[in-house]
């Protein structure tokens, strides 16, 4: 079953890091649809009176790829990027390649 890792970038512009934010195993559309649920319930803050953020607006960069932008009209924005990632080699692994080459 392939494995996957949703890595969460976060930052500004060149600064961003990256980090893997969930690991998953199964098929390509089954990681997307999990990727998409965290994506759907990003940065879910609300404020006191319950109500919800201002404006939520998310971005596809590629099929894979997906950009979160949350603007509050109390405080600064928050945002991060999402990526599928398929795991393609690893030493720990018997169905897998040691290194990328095979």
């Amino acid at each position: 079953m392939p494995r996957w890792a949703i890595l969460r970038a976060a930052g500004q512009s060149e600064a961003f890091t990256y980090g893997v934010y969930r690991e998953v195993e199964g098929t390509e559309a089954e990681a997307l649809a999990v990727m998409r649920g965290l994506i759907d319930t990003f940065d879910e803050a609300r404020t006191e009176r319950k109500r919800k953020r201002q404006t939520r607006q998310v971005f596809r960069l590629s099929e894979r790829t997906y950009f979160v932008r949350v603007q509050y009209p109390w405080a600064s924005d928050e945002s991060a990027q999402f990526t599928l990632a398929e795991l393609i080699a690893d030493t720990s692994s018997d169905d897998l390649p040691d290194i990328v080459g095979g």
